[in-house]
């Protein structure tokens, strides 16, 4: 899973006119340098007095605290042109991932327009791409298709907008260099990490009915002691703060294209016994965790003397009337779409055992738009408690049992979560109150960065039509 990088960067440009000069140079190598050492008051020096305004020096340390809490520091940045006699643009590598930073300098040589989004390398000509989605919305068309014209061929979008208790559909598939809908609400796509929120949400389940504790530690499941007398709690392994690392060291697949699938019981027992180890103080750190998910998941099923799978469709699938969300793919045949690579090529599934609960359903979006619906229900006491917030990650990030909670400075609070498999991505946002959600399952490995934003994109649209 990758976090949500489009909602926590946000766009900072003022009116002023963008003015071009000779003195970029000096003022990227100035911002690299005092970023990294966190000297955001330098930075915010050098801002015009309209920037200023715009983006007070609180919210600039929030907005770049936030930054390099999700990138971590610049290590490159590379001049790649000027957009639109405007701002220049640069390629710039992170520790985490590589972005695009463009900054604009007015005649004073003060930065008056700055904004960061995932870096694309320029791909095949847009006037070869055919935008042949004439029967959606018109702003929805345009939305949709310039966030996926750069995809491979074959690229399959399955989109749901939510709005006030309806559903509407939109399906694209990208077929010799021309977008086209397609009706794929009802096939299956790995959904990734969105698969967390339903491990929480069994969790809340077991808690309303009073059967676990959050508080409770998940050590009194096993039948030996963990490694250096280490206690793990429920919650913590839903909120990401148990202190464990993202994977288990002795994750040794022989498969990287299918990394999950043999690590089942003998390897969750050897890793608690001899491998666990903590890289925080429990509960005090955010740090996203897929062994810690899959703990989760894999204990809920000891805790209730049955499996993660078997509670899945008792206590999720039943009960949300989820009718096509599975375990396997070994009865979806056609109705599953194929994952791809970034270059379009067909790969393998992701099998899951003891981890499932990290990332293994397989569901569509019709499905999905069933479980978003029912968040809407205020008298839905355990979906309430997975949004619940348990810990703050930082200013305006928190977190619940699962689902992750932005709180812009202005507007309604946003509950998100995304997910990716070796051929899949997804994101799904909502906002409650409002009670509007975009979900978004695609076929292409690694695209999180660009669906999150188009899920932003088709949100922020649907609000203003409302």
């Amino acid at each position: 899973m990758k976090i949500l990088i489009s909602f926590l960067i946000a766009i900072f440009i003022t009116d002023s006119a963008f003015a071009q000069n000779k003195n970029y140079k000096t003022t990227i190598d100035n911002f690299k340098k005092n970023y990294n050492a966190n000297g955001y008051n330098e930075i915010f020096s050098h801002f015009s007095p309209e920037m200023k305004k715009s983006l007070p020096i609180e919210k600039t340390k929030l907005f770049l605290t936030s930054l390099k809490s999700q990138l971590g520091n610049i290590e490159s940045m590379e001049f790649i042109n000027y957009q639109g006699k405007t701002y220049a643009r640069y390629k710039t590598k992170f520790e985490k991932t590589i972005m695009a930073v463009n900054i604009s300098l007015n005649d004073l040589n003060q930065i008056d327009g700055f904004f960061v989004k995932p870096y694309e390398e320029a791909e095949m000509s847009e006037n070869k791409i055919v935008n042949s989605l004439n029967s959606y919305p018109k702003k929805i068309a345009e939305i949709v298709f310039s966030a996926s014209k750069n995809l491979p061929n074959n690229t399959q979008l399955s989109i749901a907008i939510i709005q006030d208790g309806k559903t509407n559909y939109y399906g694209i598939t990208k077929i010799n260099d021309t977008i086209k809908p397609c009706e794929n609400q009802n096939l299956f796509f790995e959904i990734g990490s969105i698969t967390k929120v339903f491990t929480s949400t069994i969790l809340a389940s077991l808690i309303e009915s009073k059967k676990i504790k959050s508080t409770d530690e998940i050590n009194s499941y096993y039948q030996f002691p963990f490694k250096n007398n280490i206690k793990l709690t429920f919650e913590s392994l839903a909120n990401h703060t148990s202190g464990l690392p993202r994977l288990p060291e002795n994750l040794r697949s022989k498969n990287d294209a299918n990394p999950y699938k043999s690590y089942g019981k003998i390897e969750v027992e050897e890793y608690l016994k001899n491998f666990v180890k903590l890289e925080n103080v429990p509960s005090t750190t955010y740090s996203y965790s897929n062994i810690g998910a899959g703990l989760l998941g894999y204990t809920l099923g000891l805790s209730q003397k049955t499996t993660f799978q078997n509670l899945l469709k008792k206590k999720i699938f039943d009960k949300y009337k989820m009718t096509n969300s599975v375990t396997s793919l070994q009865t979806l045949g056609i109705r599953l779409i194929k994952g791809l690579n970034k270059e379009g090529k067909i790969v393998s599934n992701w099998d899951f055992d003891a981890l499932f609960g990290a990332g293994g359903i397989l569901s569509t979006t019709e499905d999905l738009a069933k479980f978003i619906n029912a968040q809407f229900d205020p008298k839905n006491e355990e979906l309430e408690l997975t949004r619940k917030t348990t810990f703050e990650i930082n200013g305006h990030t928190k977190i619940g049992l699962g689902w992750h909670k932005l709180e812009p400075a202005i507007g309604e609070n946003l509950f998100w979560h995304n997910g990716g498999t070796g051929g899949y991505s997804s994101s799904v946002v909502m906002k409650i109150n409002e009670k509007t959600g975009v979900i978004i399952l695609s076929n292409v490995f690694d695209i999180n960065d660009k669906i999150d934003a188009l899920s932003n994109d088709l949100l922020a649209t649907s609000a203003k039509q409302q």
